[in-house]
């Protein structure tokens, strides 16, 4: 959820705790979300943050410098009325995960596949107790059922901010696994986006850089790094 920008209304910006979690507060008033819901945050560590971004506002709010805040608000507005829809999305990324669907060549992107995705899956298979099956090509690979029954389990064992936070990542690398190993403190943001954008960076390599490609993966970085502050601000508490 995007904050629109707007004047500074305020001199200054607090978290304090209080029963139901950690509050914002702005020259001692309580902030609500868009939607008009009352904000309260699972983490101290979390909202000190979410206080700096808005106590780091100058003249006018900037909410492309805000984006823990955003995230929050959609934990709030957007993940908590829908969880269980949420959960079904990205469980479904499960049954169709990038880290299942290899090259057959060329010999060096099959090998940076192998190297880079396959581990991530053998931690699925450890630590989740979800092994998933591997393809050539875009032939579809039908997943064991109770496999995706355990990824259903480890998405719902987030909590709603987590949650948020997970969906962020799992969109933005098209993959649950990858966004479960970020949760999971097994992925930063950097290795993420190099297991996310594995194949593209090779075409990079081979066919020269692009603009608008470039553009669009510094796009993808920042928002894993978002994703990654999260957790671990959550982690924090």
């Amino acid at each position: 959820m995007v904050l629109r920008d707007a004047k500074r209304f305020y001199k200054r910006a607090e978290a304090v705790e209080a029963p139901g979690g950690w509050q914002i507060l702005l020259d001692g008033r309580s902030i609500r979300t868009p939607a008009k819901t009352a904000f309260y945050l699972p983490s101290g560590s979390l909202a000190a943050a979410i206080a700096e971004e808005w106590e780091e506002q100058e003249e006018r709010l900037d909410a492309s410098s805000m984006q823990l805040t955003s995230l929050a608000f959609s934990a709030v507005d957007l993940v908590m009325p829908k969880r269980q829809e949420v959960v079904e999305e990205l469980t479904d990324f499960g049954g169709t995960d990038l880290l299942c669907y290899r090259a057959s060549h060329p010999a060096a992107l099959v090998q940076r596949q192998r190297d880079t995705w396959q581990p991530l899956l053998d931690w699925a298979s450890l630590s989740l107790d979800a092994p998933l099956g591997i393809t050539e090509g875009i032939a579809a690979v039908e997943q064991p059922q109770a496999s995706l029954l355990a990824l259903r389990r480890a998405v719902e064992g987030h909590e709603n901010f987590s949650l948020t936070a997970l969906a962020l990542a799992v969109r933005t690398s098209g993959s649950l696994i990858i966004g479960l190993a970020m949760s999971h403190g097994r992925l930063n943001a950097a290795a993420a986006f190099d297991a996310a954008e594995l194949d593209q960076t090779y075409e990079l390599e081979v066919w020269g850089q692009d603009a608008e490609a470039n553009a669009r993966r510094q796009h993808l970085l920042d928002e894993l790094a978002i994703s990654e502050r999260f957790f671990e601000l959550l982690r924090e508490g």
